[in-house]
């Protein structure tokens, strides 16, 4: 058994690899900081192999697929990604298109090159870590929230075209709310509640991807909120949504 994570050098990559691990999975971990992946492979008990990459670059991001496509692998994480905090007019437009290209177009591309592996021998499964904000628009958050839209909106559709074909392929999306991560520091804000730890949500992730569960949301608390965001009007999200970013900003 073998389990591909990237963004596994912290937070819930980093978790999902120490629990994979702990059920005998060997993993190639991907991230950009090295020594971090090389300090998580020395206390993991199976066999890991290192890749760093800048999943922000198209060409790194095949570099990669071409590296490691003829392995054996059985699961596939996209989990790398970001966020930034900030109003539309006034975030910084590159470090919004990096975003673009980290959190939808390496989780497109990785997720469609191996499901074509994948379909051709007829099992794996595939992980794609979106947000709870994935089911919403997000002020003051805007893009991140947009990137998230595409994964839960992309994987749901996939799902759907294996369940037509019968196939031992399956595909699982996972929607937390927040999270103790990095998370904040890269986005420069702050959640407005405490998140829930990485560890719980990691296991809890994986576990029920191999329920083939579609849609993955770890807590009690934030199912109920965004079984009444569905009933709210579209407007009034967006002013809830609005003051809760806004108390985020640092």
């Amino acid at each position: 058994m073998k389990a591909l994570i990237t963004g596994a050098s912290s937070g819930i990559g980093k978790d999902m690899a120490k629990y994979l691990d702990s059920l005998g999975y060997d993993l190639i971990l991907v991230a950009r900081r090295e020594e971090r992946l090389k300090e998580l492979s020395n206390n993991l008990k199976h066999n890991v192999e290192i890749y760093k990459c800048d999943l922000s670059k198209q060409e790194e991001v095949l570099k990669l697929y071409y590296q490691v496509k003829d392995e054996p692998i059985d699961l596939l994480i996209n989990n790398a990604g970001f966020g930034l905090f900030g109003e539309t007019f006034e975030t910084d437009l590159d470090r919004e298109l990096e975003m673009i290209d980290v959190n939808i177009r390496a989780v497109h591309i990785l997720t469609k090159l191996f499901l074509k592996d994948f379909m051709d021998r007829d099992y794996g499964r595939i992980l794609n870590v979106a947000s709870s904000a994935g089911f919403m628009a997000g002020p003051k958050l805007n893009t991140y929230y947009a990137t998230k839209n595409y994964v839960l909106r992309f994987s749901s559709a996939i799902y759907e075209e294996l369940r037509r074909r019968k196939s031992n392929v399956h595909i699982s999306v996972l929607c937390p709310g927040p999270v103790e991560t990095e998370f904040n520091e890269v986005a420069k804000g702050k959640f407005a509640v405490k998140g829930v730890s990485s560890e719980k949500v990691a296991k809890y992730a994986i576990d029920k991807t191999f329920k083939n569960k579609l849609v993955i949301v770890p807590t009690l608390g934030m199912k109920i909120v965004l079984f009444l965001n569905k009933l709210a009007p579209m407007k009034l999200s967006l002013r809830v949504a609005y003051r809760i970013q806004s108390r985020k900003c640092k």
